[in-house]
């Protein structure tokens, strides 16, 4: 709240959720409304979170699981993933390519197949954050949270503004990898270039057809942040509020942080921590540069001949 020039700020740990992740949420609701039609099973692409979150679920009803994730997804979502019983398979380089290659499979062996974000079910099932919120926030006054596809940031703003449409609801994205800029501007789905990103949970080239014009309705506006800014919100929630958050999850911190998106002058500003499913091997290098930024830690590079 002090670094942030003013007003109350409040954290919503989604990072504390079953599977690390804000998607057991819809994941939970997808399962329920298929009921028999899952019988066969389901199968679902992702980065990581939405497969975990898709394989808990289908092992509380009792269905097979598939996921196809990217090779490079953190090794702790795929272990998730398989001590839950769901089979692994790599995919594309991508979460857009995952996700084709999962709808492949089930027009291919008639399972349900799931859709991270871009499915009515999914969004009204992240929806419960805003529910929530409404509960545990008297005096709500804003709420940031990241934006990928779109599910979570359309879902807890129907289910928050259809409350108090005085709430503001601001989304945020990895400035690397925004397609809600272009694609609101241009009224349809827009898809952009991938890029590496710190915020590889939100990094989707292309908004959902049933999110955007979702999004585009109830949130208030879409800012974006950059990589170095992404790390510091993770340093600072570690060091601070000893959160370990992933990137995409510290987005609305670094927004935040650089005053993209300032708190609201009265009442309580929410900000999402979204997930906190980041790669161990990852933190260690975050932690190293903020270290060497403050002055506390000098990196030296050399060569060594090797004869």
């Amino acid at each position: 709240s002090e670094r942030a020039g003013g007003g109350e700020i409040v954290l919503k740990a989604e990072n504390l959720q079953r599977t690390g992740s804000f998607k057991v949420r819809g994941a939970t609701n997808k399962l329920a409304a298929l009921g028999d039609a899952a019988a066969r099973g389901v199968v679902a692409g992702s980065a990581g979170n939405h497969a975990w979150a898709v394989a808990l679920a289908a092992r509380q009803r009792g269905v097979r699981c598939e996921v196809i994730m990217p090779p490079h997804a953190p090794l702790g979502k795929v272990e998730g993933c398989r001590e839950l019983g769901a089979q692994v398979s790599e995919g594309g380089d991508t979460v857009d390519a995952c996700v084709a290659l999962a709808r492949e499979r089930a027009a291919e062996t008639g399972m349900a197949f799931i859709h991270p974000f871009d499915d009515a079910d999914v969004v009204a099932g992240q929806g419960t954050l805003g529910l929530e919120l409404l509960d545990q926030v008297p005096d709500l006054r804003k709420v940031i949270v990241c934006v990928g596809g779109g599910g979570l940031a359309a879902g807890t703003a129907i289910a928050v503004k259809s409350a108090r449409p005085t709430v503001e609801i601001v989304g945020v994205q990895a400035e690397v990898v925004a397609a809600f800029p272009p694609s609101l501007a241009a009224g349809h789905p827009v898809e952009i270039a991938g890029a590496t990103t710190i915020a590889d949970g939100i990094a989707l080239k292309r908004p959902g057809d049933i999110t955007l014009p979702l999004v585009q309705r109830w949130v208030d506006g879409i800012v974006t942040v950059g990589e170095d800014d992404i790390a510091e919100a993770m340093v600072l929630l570690m060091e601070r509020a000893k959160l370990v958050v992933e990137g995409g999850g510290a987005v609305g911190v670094a927004a935040l942080l650089t005053g993209a998106v300032a708190p609201a002058a009265e009442g309580t500003t929410c900000v999402v921590l979204s997930g906190g499913n980041v790669d161990t091997g990852l933190l260690a290098p975050v932690a190293r540069r903020h270290e060497t930024l403050l002055g506390r830690r000098l990196a030296l590079f050399t060569r060594i001949p090797d004869r």
